[in-house]
This record gives structure tokens, sequence and C-alpha cells, in this order.
């Protein structure tokens, strides 16, 4: 691996939460054909695309919309606006909800834990209905909630009008944005991960499976969801970890509950056999120190707040390149994570990712005379 460091003004970064959006490329391995309207396969350490059609045109989610629902409540409960025992009650409007559901009995408060249960395995539609007038005090208000987050996440392809994934005008992702939002569900809130993983749950006497047939099939998938409606066809998000990696699919279209198991499958085993990923740098350590001006340290360390990982074809870990394009000048003051620079890793010529290159330590503003005596250093230079 070849480190390339050059100095540059960069007025700005921006990065995709999907890495680049093309796919890694593989010359040895090509995709296999897959059945369905849209699909997309990342890699979760490195962020990248390792395959994908049509990752962004609008798509009806159907129930893997329970994704951002899930999303929501998990950051209903980190941040101690909902209590895991806490109880609620079923509203009319939850208990009548249409489609799949957990069976609420509106005369029996049931817990959060339950819900998030009933939301996740049994894909109630009560159950959402139920949390989302919890966090927000209307399901509808809970929608605009959903898509402001979706926003903030970097699905910017998304608008959602419910917590359920009922057909409705103006509620719509993509495979990109779910992808995006797998991840988030898997980096944000692992001690709930796991529940994606139950192949069944028990609630008012009533045992239901889960539907993602993978679980039963394939020891490496631990989740996530399946979706349906008429209209939207047969949609699977799935997630497999194998040997340090973890790939996340995303099929949306499919004509049975089987051929999403299937095409999803494909995706998996394709992304686990024919690619690695390599780590190419740990959280926190500097990769490089870079001049200050103005600021009471002359130099600073930069680096990553989490590790860096890069995917590509199998046995072509040692031809990655990177090159570091930092800012020039740099001014003090500077907080810590402030995005410095840009790392650009390529495989033979061709890009692979960006990764934004950030402060790892705070400097304040120099004293007078250093920023005069800086001031008549850029003057000259």
């Amino acid at each position: 691996m070849k480190l390339l460091a050059s100095a540059s003004l960069l007025a700005t970064l921006t990065l995709s939460p999907l890495g680049w959006a093309n796919p890694v490329p593989n010359p040895m391995a090509p995709v296999p054909e897959i059945a369905g309207k849209a699909y997309l396969l990342t890699d979760f350490y490195s962020n990248q695309v390792l395959a994908s059609r049509d990752p962004n045109t609008r798509v009806e989610p159907a129930s893997l919309t329970k994704l951002m629902t899930a999303y929501l409540t998990f950051k209903a409960l980190a941040e101690k606006r909902l209590t895991l025992e806490q109880t609620l009650l079923v509203s009319p409007k939850g208990w009548k909800t249409e489609g799949s559901r957990m069976f609420l009995d509106p005369k029996v408060p049931v817990s959060v834990s339950d819900l998030i249960r009933g939301m996740i395995v049994q894909s109630g539609n009560d159950a959402c209905v139920t949390l989302a007038e919890a966090i927000a005090g209307s399901e509808e208000a809970f929608a605009l909630q959903m898509t402001v987050e979706a926003k903030r996440l970097g699905m910017n392809n998304s608008h959602f009008v419910n917590a359920t994934g009922l057909p409705g005008a103006n509620h719509f992702t993509t495979v990109h944005d779910l992808g995006v939002l797998a991840g988030a569900i898997v980096r944000d809130y692992p001690a709930y991960y796991p529940i994606y993983s139950m192949k069944e749950f028990r609630y008012n006497n009533i045992t239901q499976p889960n539907r993602n047939l993978l679980l039963y099939r394939d020891p490496n998938v631990d989740g996530m969801k399946t979706g349906f409606t008429d209209a939207a066809g047969y949609n699977l998000i799935a997630s497999a970890k194998r040997e340090g990696r973890r790939v996340i699919s995303v099929v949306v279209g499919t004509t049975s509950p089987e051929a999403r198991a299937t095409e999803s499958a494909k995706l998996l085993s394709y992304g686990l056999q024919f690619f690695d990923t390599p780590k190419l740098y740990s959280a926190n350590k500097t990769i490089s120190t870079v001049k200050v001006y103005k600021g009471a340290a002359a130099e600073l360390g930069v680096g990553f707040q989490q590790d860096i990982f890069a995917s590509v074809p199998k046995g072509s870990a040692q031809k990655i390149q990177t090159q570091m394009t930092l800012n020039q000048p740099l001014m003090a003051p500077i907080q810590v994570g402030q995005v410095v620079g840009k790392l650009t890793m390529t495989l033979e010529g061709q890009p692979l990712a960006e990764q934004a290159i950030v402060a790892l330590a705070p400097i304040a503003e120099g004293g007078f005379f250093t920023r005069l005596i800086d001031s008549i250093k850029l003057w000259f230079a």
C-alpha cells in the first residue's frame, strides 16, 4: 500500500453515505443475475457498494419502512424518551390498522420491549403505530420525523408518510437509501440489532415466525427485514457476517418469498466470497502532521475517528493506493473532528472510495504576536 501526500486548497468535502457511487469492479467474478426491480450490495465496514442495479430509482418500501420506525425507536430509548419496561396501550387507530400485526389487545398494556419485537419479528403494524404515537404524539407527526431523520442519515431520496409501510402517496425510498439505513442500525444501535435474528416471537398466545427465510438457511445471516405489498412485490434486506466481514443486501420487487430469499442469498454469497476488506488505518491514530497557522500549537495530528477499511477483489489488497489531500493553509482555532482534508483510495488507478481526514486534537487560537508573525508568513507565502 502506497501513501501519497499532496497539499492543496480543499474548499469543501462531500462524501456519499455509501462511498463512491460506482460498485467496486471485480473482473474475476461478475455480479450474478438478480431477478428483481432493483438491488444493492454493500460492505458494512468499508461502506462501499459491491454491486447494484438502479440504486437511486424510487421504490415502494412496504414493510422495509419499519427499519426507520425502529431506528427512531432506538433513538428514543437512547435519549431516555422511552424505556424498555414502559407499557403502552394501543390506540383505536393502531388496533384497526390493516395488514400484518402482533395482535395487540386494546385493553391490555404492552411493554416497549415486546412492541419492538412485534414490530421487527412479526412486522406488526399495530406495534408500529403504537410506538409512533408514543414517540411523536401521532403517526403523522412521527412520519415527519422519519423524513427528517432520513435526510440526516444521507437518505436524500426518501419520504415517509406512515410508520408501517402501507401504500401511501408520496411514500417512497431507494435501495441506496435503504442500504444506508440498514447500515446505520447495525452501526448506531448494536445492542438492539440481535432482535433481527430472532426466528419467532410469541405474543397474546400467538407465535409468529420471522419471514426472513435466510435466517433458517444460512448461519451467517443474522438479519434484517422483509416487506411486501401488491405494488412493491416481495422485498428483503439481509445481512451476513463471516470471518470478520459483514455485507448487507437490499433486493426489491421480486415475485415471491422464495425469490427474494434466493436472490438475496446470491448477493450475500458474492460479497463474502469474492472480496476482501482489509483495515487500512486505525481510529484515532495520527497518519500525518499538518502545519497550523495562528494557533497555540504549530502542528496538528490528523487521522480518522473510526477504523478505515477498503473493499477490493479477493487477493488484491496489496495493490491499494491512498492519496492524502490536506487543506492549506490551515488556520486556528481547530476543533476535534474538524475536516481538514480527504483520503482517496484507488486500486490500479481506479477509484475505490473517499474518506474525510479530521483533526485528532483541538488547537486554540494563538496569542497576538503568534497571529501577527503567522500573518506575515502567509503574506510572503
